[in-house]
């Protein structure tokens, strides 16, 4: 069945994409729930013609979808996830905490428009964010363990403070006292 989309509908296409899809999709969920209409050879023109005049805003909206994609350039995120024994993580992480992350450093995203399998082990990933039709942008992140211990560095003994040298010729002579021990406990 040959149909129009008049949305936008993920892992299947764009509004005002002509489509081939099984009768019993096109009839029983698309058409129903208004999201296509069948490309009959009457809509097709009329689809013809009207792309013809939306051209140059077709054009702004695309400019703008590039424009919006600099905006992701250099961005990695970090998301912390409750995790058990291990790398497994309780639940996933998916679109809805990418784009609520890209939220929290100030890039405003719908979750819809993040491209992710759900992730449930901790470690480095990648999602699209499709901002338009023919503009995509990848943005890395870690998921890391919520809970993670945070290993402070060890706390050396304190040590007796050595008096300051005051010249050269001192830190020469302790140099040369070092050095005379060393010989001495090597003959003995």
């Amino acid at each position: 069945m040959k149909i129009i989309l008049k949305k936008d509908i993920q892992g299947l296409g764009f509004k005002d994409d002509v489509l081939t899809v099984k009768d019993g999709y096109g009839r029983n969920y698309l058409l129903p729930q208004g999201y296509a209409v069948i490309a009959t050879e009457k809509a097709v023109k009329m689809l013809n013609e009207e792309l013809k005049q939306r051209a140059h805003k077709l054009a702004k909206i695309k400019a703008d979808a590039e424009e919006a994609a600099k905006k992701y350039e250099g961005v990695s995120l970090v998301i912390a996830a409750k995790v058990s024994e291990g790398k497994n993580i309780y639940g996933s992480v998916g679109a809805a905490q990418v784009a609520e992350a890209l939220t929290a450093k100030g890039i405003e995203t719908e979750a819809k428009k993040v491209v992710l399998k759900a992730v449930k082990e901790l470690g480095s990933y990648t999602a699209v964010v499709q901002l338009h039709k023919e503009v995509s942008v990848e943005v890395p992140f870690e998921v890391i363990a919520e809970n993670a211990p945070v290993q402070e560095p060890k706390a050396e003994e304190p040590k007796a403070e050595e008096p300051v040298k005051e010249s050269a010729e001192d830190l020469e002579d302790e140099i040369e006292a070092e050095e005379a021990a060393m010989e001495e406990a090597a003959a003995e």
